[in-house]
């Protein structure tokens, strides 16, 4: 059986997420962030080195890195669901969307995090983020344009692993000239897989409701 080590308003939760689409039994081990530093606890060091999460253990392999733990899941698990065929255009696409997610489009949404806290020092760095921000949520509202979904107008792994930025990012407050966007995760919100895994893996705010106006 699988089991996930997740970490509550993390990432991870896709995993379980996706793990609920395919109807795949598993188990999470429970990590709870410092409620101070909002770190991880220093318990995860022994799963995996990083100390981070999501970390996988499925027989004898343990696999991190959010995009491989999709891929994996979906090819071991998945009986053909979830990604397009290999061989095929629309698989490439698929693959180019799951690095996509964590190689480039979380990259400015994480750093204008950390410069958020830095006050009035970061000020100098906001209008770089923000064009960045804004590029990427360009990128993300054209490849859906009046389709549902990101691959082959088809739910997917690449949807999974990507909702992370744009739920990030409509917490920050970035959405406000994204409506495709709002609706794109209020469509993902409302796949029952989705509020399974929310009940299994506990509160998940990065998943909530718009948060202040960011210009």
């Amino acid at each position: 059986m699988i089991t996930v080590h997740h970490l509550n308003e993390s990432r991870s939760q896709r995993i379980l997420w996706l793990l609920e689409e395919l109807g795949v039994s598993y188990e999470i081990r429970h990590y709870s962030r410092d409620a101070e530093t909002r770190l991880a606890p220093p318990e995860l060091m022994a799963v995996h080195p990083l100390g981070k999460s999501p970390v996988i253990t499925d027989g004898g392999r343990s696999i991190a890195e959010s995009g491989a733990i999709v891929d994996y899941i979906i090819r071991r698990h998945g009986d053909g669901r979830l990604a397009p065929a290999p061989g095929t255009d629309a698989h490439e696409q698929y693959l180019e969307w799951l690095h996509y997610a964590e190689g480039s489009a979380v990259v400015p949404l994480l750093i204008d995090l950390y410069v958020q806290r830095l006050g009035d020092a970061g000020a100098p760095l906001h209008p770089r983020i923000a064009s960045q921000i804004r590029l990427h949520l360009d990128y993300y509202a054209a490849r859906l344009g009046s389709n549902e979904y990101l691959v082959d107008n088809s739910f997917g792994g690449a949807d999974i692993l990507n909702s992370f930025n744009i739920e990030f990012a409509r917490l920050a407050g970035w959405l406000h000239d994204h409506p495709t966007l709002d609706a794109y995760i209020e469509r993902l919100h409302a796949r029952p897989a989705w509020a399974k895994a929310l009940e299994r893996g506990g509160p998940y705010m990065i998943g909530a409701g718009t948060g202040p106006r960011r210009s």
